[in-house]
């Protein structure tokens, strides 16, 4: 076990199972006050309603619930699609888009209330303990990262239940939720269950924004976007700000049944993940942008920008948001989408 001496930690609080049971366990093994933050990026009111009472019910002091949606979509989602990034083809990114989001506004609470750490509650075996922790070595290298997954000796959801139990710490997770699910405004991934067998075809019941395609109207449903130098401002000729319009979009072409994808991606850890992705409005503005590019760029122009496309991809899914290399291709990609 690392040395872990904090006497206040800020945690990167969900509400879920995991962060329930890390909260107890960091006053318990570490003897700190825990400040729980809660990022708001879009995964709906289901999971944020009574979030602050829940995390003070596992005992953190205090609950900063922070609305990161415009933010998230205008500064990270929106430089991302101008750059083409797509990983390994097929990912757009959901997930890896917004953990810099979320990060960086965790030192920013950290710094607020004071703390001398920070905890997050990814796994060991994961993609999102390097994005969350790549953030805070290059935001906040002074201070300390717990990871309790790679501590503790609660290996599997049943100790956790256990653990929350003995405590009488309400949850609302069980046994029965098999899927591990993260939702934003761009997307919902989901892990887990019959999923983790690549033979398994994905069940029907695990898909929450898109309806099968045998039940998607018969008629196709006309959109039209307005682009502005690469970024998408208007739906159907109305101005919208970048979070709502994704929004909207999501039902309508979440209706449609556009959107799902099923892969086998390379995690930076070095394994293989299957993963089942929603991202409805998304897949429908990455297409829209795509033919636009057609349109206005030129040869070179164009198969540069799709050079740019896979190590942007790369450095987002590796979690190097905050790097020189990823702010100057960033750069470069809006330079290039100034006809668009």
């Amino acid at each position: 076990m690392v040395n872990m001496q904090a006497k206040k930690v800020v945690l990167a609080y969900s509400g879920g199972l995991d962060t329930s049971a890390i909260v107890p366990w960091l006053v318990e093994n570490v003897g700190c006050e825990v400040v729980a933050f809660v990022a708001d990026v879009g995964q709906g009111e289901e999971e944020l309603a009574g979030i602050e009472e829940k995390a003070r019910q596992s005992g953190a002091s205090a609950c900063h619930v922070v609305d990161l949606r415009r933010e998230f979509i205008e500064e990270y989602v929106f430089p991302t699609l101008i750059s083409g990034a797509v990983y390994e083809g097929r990912y757009l990114l959901g997930t890896s888009m917004a953990r810099p989001v979320i990060a960086k506004a965790q030192v920013e609470i950290a710094r607020k209330v004071g703390a001398d750490a920070v905890a997050h509650g990814c796994t060991g075996k994961g993609n999102d303990q390097v994005r969350f922790e790549a953030t805070f070595a290059a935001l906040a290298p002074d201070l300390q990262v717990i990871a309790p997954w790679r501590e503790w000796n609660l290996r599997s959801r049943e100790q956790l239940l256990a653990y929350l139990a003995e405590r009488n710490i309400p949850c609302s997770s069980s046994l029965a939720k098999i899927y591990s699910r993260d939702r934003n405004l761009w997307h919902i991934s989901h892990e887990g269950g019959a999923i983790e067998d690549p033979w398994n075809a994905p069940p029907e019941d695990v898909w929450l924004l898109t309806v099968p395609p045998q039940e998607a109207p018969d008629e196709p449903t006309d959109v039209h976007l307005t682009f502005e130098r690469g970024r998408p401002v208007a739906l159907d000729g109305t101005r919208l700000p970048g979070h709502e319009l994704v929004a909207r979009l999501n039902v309508i072409a979440g209706q449609n049944g556009v959107g799902r994808v099923d892969l086998v991606e390379n995690r930076c850890v070095g394994m293989k993940s299957r993963g089942l992705y929603e991202t409805p409005g998304g897949t429908v503005i990455v297409e829209a942008l795509r033919g636009l590019e057609e349109l206005t760029l030129d040869r070179e122009t164009l198969h540069l920008r799709q050079e740019l496309a896979l190590k942007f991809a790369r450095l987002v899914y590796d979690g190097r948001w905050f790097t020189s290399v990823r702010d100057s291709i960033s750069h470069c990609c809006e330079r290039i989408a100034q006809r668009t």
